[in-house]
């Protein structure tokens, strides 16, 4: 632990002797009227709020349809509330997990816990910085849009900025009318940004899933993401990222050829498998066949659970997993919009807002990349205008362009709604339990059972929206620092 501390500790001191650069920077600045010149100021002491007028006539006229945008706004509110109680219960569930089995690998380190460019390891600068940068103005312009549709004014747009990072972005709009205007007009324009994070996520996901299209494989022979330890695979010397070639001289296509030549061989069994290491090197090795049940039994699977799968006493098993095609890194990204994904459409449309939710953990698992190296160099563009025109470099460069610009809304888009001031999942809160106690007040004046006084429904929803981001500030800072306990 004290190591752990130890690492935590070195990492804070560089954060906050840049920061205090900065802080010195800026008072500079603000003496030597720099700031006024660039129409900024400084916020909570070390942030730069620029302010800018680029874009306030663009977003006049893409407003113009304000009945179009009005109901863009209604259906942003209904995804935004949903999703806000799903981070809500996601946070209440990872504060009790906590608890109830406190985590035992090490800590993250500092740099870990911010979502910066460059300063976290996961987020790469370059592609990181660009999201964030795009991402941000796509939030902010959505907010803008709907102030517009309900006739709120934008004095400016601007950016948020911790050196040459970007925090934020916001679209300040005219502060009287947006407290003045109707309830429901304003719970629309808050939901606006991050439901516009999360339909240019979705727009990204289904870009990635034609830019799967454009890519093909030379081989079909299908290659393992792992080795089980001490089983057939292991002790035969096969390794992670071998490509399976042959067995027993028998060419193998794909997963599901791997699968039918497997079906001819039963437990205890000895084959030979020709292999292609990472390094292109080819071996034949003498791979001794377990028995499949008998592993799955040992992990705990049930008898019934395997018979359901088909899984039998004395199936041959390799002892390898993550058997996928040579596409398989690019199929991940896209998920249900691949051209390789199997399922109809009511499958694809189940599974992609798990695919969404999942896209999340790819930076942290493969440390910073949107695909394993392996998988990457197994790729070729396919015939076509986009795979001739762009090539292999080209069609990567887009391929990580949306896959960064997809992460970085999912998590502006989550963010933005944890019910907590000062997000806009906090406002939305505090708005939605006003209209939940008008709608009793209302039922009770209906029915002559009971009437509420409405001095009391807005000290009572700024008193829920204030405790509730108290409660899950708590629980977040606890789930963030009992790691290190």
């Amino acid at each position: 632990m004290d190591g752990a501390w130890g690492s935590v500790e070195a990492d804070w001191k560089v954060v906050l002797i840049l920061i205090f650069a900065w802080y010195l920077m800026l008072r500079v600045w603000e003496r030597n009227g720099t700031l006024d010149r660039w129409n900024a100021t400084r916020v909570f002491g070390v942030v730069l709020m620029v302010r800018s007028n680029w874009g306030l006539k663009t977003l006049d006229r893409i407003a113009r349809p304000r009945r179009f945008w009005r109901i863009y706004g209604e259906i942003a509110l209904w995804v935004c509330l949903f999703s806000m109680f799903i981070v809500a219960l996601m946070m209440i569930l990872a504060f009790v997990t906590s608890i109830l089995y406190p985590p035992t690998a090490s800590p993250p380190t500092a740099s870990e816990l911010v979502a910066i460019p460059g300063i976290n390891p996961m987020i790469p600068l370059g592609w990181g910085a660009m999201a964030f940068v795009i991402a941000l103005v796509i939030h902010e312009f959505g907010h803008g849009l709907l102030a517009r549709a309900h006739g709120m004014r934008i004095r400016s747009f601007g950016l948020l900025q911790l050196g040459p990072l970007p925090l934020g972005a916001f679209a300040e709009p005219q502060y009287q009318e947006l407290h003045k205007a109707p309830r429901k007009e304003r719970m629309r324009m808050f939901a606006a940004g991050p439901a516009t994070n999360l339909f240019a996520a979705f727009i990204c996901l289904m870009l990635l899933g034609g830019l799967a299209a454009n890519f093909t494989s030379s081989s079909d022979n299908p290659h393992v993401r792992g080795v089980i330890k001490d089983a057939g695979a292991d002790d035969a010397g096969m390794q992670p990222w071998d490509t399976i070639l042959q067995i027993d001289g028998k060419e193998v296509e794909g997963v599901e050829g791997f699968q039918t030549i497997l079906q001819d061989y039963q437990a205890n069994d000895t084959i030979i498998v020709d292999v292609r290491h990472e390094n292109g090197s080819l071996e034949s090795i003498e791979l001794l066949l377990s028995d499949k049940y008998d592993y799955y039994t040992e992990l705990g699977w049930s008898a019934s659970n395997l018979e359901t799968l088909g899984v039998e006493q004395g199936d041959a098993f390799v002892g390898v997993e993550g058997i996928v095609e040579a596409t398989a890194g690019i199929d991940r990204l896209a998920g249900p919009f691949s051209p390789r994904f199997e399922g109809g459409i009511l499958i694809q449309a189940a599974y992609t807002p798990i695919h969404i939710v999942n896209m999340m953990i790819i930076p942290f698992e493969l440390q910073g990349v949107s695909m394993y190296p392996v998988e990457e160099a197994m790729l070729t563009p396919a015939d076509g205008i986009l795979g001739d025109t762009l090539g292999m470099n080209g069609l990567l460069f887009f391929v990580n362009f949306f896959f960064w610009l997809m992460w970085v809304n999912i998590l502006l888009g989550f963010t933005n709604l944890i019910p907590m001031v000062p997000f806009d999942g906090g406002h939305l809160f505090k708005d939605w339990i006003k209209g939940t106690l008008n709608r009793v007040k209302r039922i009770g004046k209906k029915t002559k059972l009971w009437n509420i006084n409405p001095m009391w429904i807005d000290h009572i929803s700024n008193k829920a929206s204030s405790l509730s981001s108290i409660v899950l500030l708590m629980m977040l800072l606890f789930v963030l620092v009992i790691p290190y306990f």
